[in-house]
């Protein structure tokens, strides 16, 4: 059985401007994961997702759902998918979380760690890059990825 995984970076540039929880402070769409070829390691999923986590990886981001707040554009991809409660481990990350991410941490048995996994160096690294940008226009708590699985 594979593991694919399909995603959306969304930003909320309103939040910076005139509060998040201000009626224009909506989420937008960013940028969707297949344009950034980040590949498919399963060692990351596991580290970032707990999505086929035989690594033993503390997730991060562990089947937090679909967000109540989601884009118009992110509602139409999954709505492709048959909809929130049909895709599997639909869950989301800020680049708040991302930047405070103790890379070093390792897997259960202390030989792989975040980084080596999910770091900059790894395919990761576009989607981080694209990530810190629109942090640093937009702050690091109004950019977030969103990613479900097939």
């Amino acid at each position: 059985m594979s593991t694919d995984v399909n995603g959306l970076i969304e930003c909320r540039p309103g939040a910076r401007l005139w509060g998040p929880d201000d009626e224009d402070s909506i989420w937008v769409e960013g940028i969707d994961l297949f344009l950034l070829d980040m590949g498919n390691a399963y060692d990351g999923l596991a580290c970032l997702f707990g999505v086929r986590n035989s690594f033993g990886f503390r997730p991060l981001a562990e089947d937090r759902g679909f967000p109540d707040d989601a884009s118009d554009e992110l509602r139409r991809r999954v709505a492709g998918w048959g909809g929130p409660h049909t895709v599997y481990g639909t869950t989301w990350l800020t680049w708040a979380e991302l930047d405070a991410t103790d890379w070093h941490e390792t897997d259960a048995s202390g030989t792989r760690t975040r980084a080596s996994a999910a770091g900059t160096d790894t395919g990761w690294g576009p989607v981080w890059s694209v990530m810190r940008i629109l942090g640093e226009l937009h702050g690091a708590e109004n950019v977030r990825l969103v990613v479900w699985f097939d």
